[in-house]
């Protein structure tokens, strides 16, 4: 099993064991693809929703530049949610399963397959 795949199985059981997802596997390949060798770094591959600096970061780099959403009550209305699927007290919110998430809600995925 290629790392990518181990990768892969551990976001598909985040998804449906934390967050109670039905999981598109080509999206979240493709997902998973585009946060590059980040996912591949223990600290890099989580998000700190409690770090107000890495909250600010995420939601500008991903939500606003990469998903294309300009309005900050939407952005910040769509991470809480995402965040509270896969659960506040969780601290494993690994980046690639909270931008799925976030793709799916917003309706994103031909961003991305």
């Amino acid at each position: 099993m290629s790392q990518l795949e181990a990768k892969l199985e551990l976001y598909t059981k985040a998804l449906t064991e934390k967050a109670g997802m039905k999981v598109d596997a080509e999206l979240l390949k493709a997902i998973t693809k585009a946060m590059g060798p980040s996912i591949y770094n223990a600290d890099a591959e989580i998000v700190a929703a409690s770090d107000k600096e890495e909250v600010k970061r995420y939601k500008t780099n991903f939500i606003s530049k990469k998903l294309g959403i300009s309005d900050d009550a939407e952005i910040d209305s769509a991470f809480d949610k995402a965040v509270e699927k896969i659960g506040k007290s969780n601290p494993r919110k690994y980046r690639a399963v909270l931008s799925y998430i976030l793709v799916e809600q917003l309706g994103k995925e031909s961003l991305f397959v």
